[in-house]
């Protein structure tokens, strides 16, 4: 029988699943471990925010914690969980050491989200117009979210690009990896049967995260490169750009006579999806699974994407658009796949193969508790052979724990 477990997950932010690819992940995280019957406990040194999902509406105890300070310590220790998830290295760093202080036996796991050090390397090789190579994960990110992966029993990987080059590059062992893609219910004929048709639908559409780098980026290049060539050829279109966050700099590329819609944050991203004709989503670098291109496929409406964008994505299937990689042939492919009916439907298809094959909750849900149950049941033998872990973990111990005691004393002060 399998245990009843007490969750603990300790989030860099308060989950936003219609605000960012991040806050839905966990959010399928949050409802899994609900369905297996266990208590979750979710807390956050982050403000709350406008756009956050209440999780105390789905029975989940909702904390705020401070960093540097004790008061986590008496938490943790009163719950005493038995699984505690870090939402990404950075908060790893700051309360891992804590939790393996005071509860020893639990399972420590890191849920990545996408490699940072991944996305941003190839960040800075676009930034200084080079050609990015392994070379450049070298970066002191790299370095803290290597370490934080080797201190966790479980890091949870969302590609298989990702699995490849913690495996290869930095020899993290299998043992301590867990692929782990999006959990989605799958399409049904029903859901397609009530899809917009092609010729209901109109306009472009581009939708992310603006403090998303790659996202803001990708707007960019729309707007410079992209959307004039396809505006020339589809003078009546409109591109319609949504997205959480928009600084001022995104809202002056507002410009309706050039079709060029700054909408801002989506209520219902599925609805605005599903009402345009093709997704645009150039982007230039970036890591993992990108949401929008998830949401696109999950609303029927095929994209235009990059090799970048359709990375890990779609496996050995064929993708649900078209890829390129220039704005020539991006903009070309975008008025094709715009125009072309019978194309478009091909590429509907597609989406619905990929979301039913690579995403099904069905399919990839239960490998990963009985992953999780497995590693918990031999926890002790586990870290025996993870003894690089366990000398980064005790190293933590002996300078980041007097740091942040430290800085404790220096606060009260």
């Amino acid at each position: 029988m399998n245990p009843v477990n007490h969750i603990l997950i300790i989030g860099s932010v308060w989950p936003e699943p219609n605000s960012s690819a991040a806050g839905s992940r966990m959010m399928q995280l949050i409802y899994l471990f609900i369905e297996k019957g266990w208590k979750v406990t979710f807390a956050s040194a982050a403000a709350d925010s406008e756009f956050m999902f209440d999780v105390r509406k789905i029975g989940v105890e909702k904390v705020s914690i401070e960093l540097n300070n004790i008061s986590f310590d008496t938490f943790i220790s009163s719950i005493n969980p038995s699984i505690v998830v870090f939402d990404r290295f950075m908060t790893e760093e700051q309360f891992g050491w804590r939790v393996a202080e005071i509860c020893p036996d639990a399972l420590r796991i890191l849920d990545t989200e996408d490699l940072h050090c991944l996305r941003l390397a190839r960040q800075k090789a676009f930034k200084e117009n080079k050609v990015f190579s392994s070379d450049d994960l070298t970066s002191d990110v790299a370095k803290r979210e290597i370490a934080s992966i080797l201190r966790c029993d479980i890091s949870l990987i969302i590609s298989n690009v990702e699995m490849e080059l913690l495996q290869k590059q930095f020899k993290i062992d299998a043992a301590l990896l867990c692929s782990l893609p999006f959990m989605l219910e799958p399409i049904s004929d029903d859901t397609i049967s009530n899809w917009p048709a092609f010729e209901s639908r109109n306009n472009f559409i581009t939708i992310g995260n603006f403090l998303h780098e790659p996202n803001w980026n990708a707007v960019q290049y729309l707007k410079e490169d992209i959307w004039p060539l396809i505006r020339k050829q589809l003078p009546e279109a409109e591109l319609h750009v949504y997205g959480a966050y928009p600084s001022q700099k995104v809202q002056e590329l507002h410009q309706p006579k050039q079709g060029f819609f700054i909408k801002g944050r989506a209520e219902d991203a599925a609805t605005v999806v599903k009402q345009a004709r093709v997704c645009l989503a150039p982007l230039r670098f970036g890591a993992g699974i990108k949401g929008k291109l998830v949401e696109a496929m999950l609303c029927g409406t095929p994209s235009v994407t990059t090799d970048i964008g359709a990375e890990a994505m779609h496996g050995n299937l064929e993708w649900s658009g078209i890829i390129a990689n220039t704005a020539e042939d991006i903009a070309s492919a975008a008025i094709e796949l715009y125009n072309n009916k019978i194309e478009w439907l091909k590429a509907q298809k597609k989406g619905v193969k990929i979301i039913n094959t690579i995403y099904s909750k069905a399919i990839v849900a239960e490998p990963f508790i009985k992953h999780v149950l497995q590693v918990q049941n031999t926890l002790k033998k586990h870290r025996l052979a993870n003894f690089t872990g366990a000398m980064l973990m005790h190293h933590t111990l002996s300078s980041t724990k007097y740091m942040a005691r430290w800085i404790e004393a220096k606060n009260k002060a």
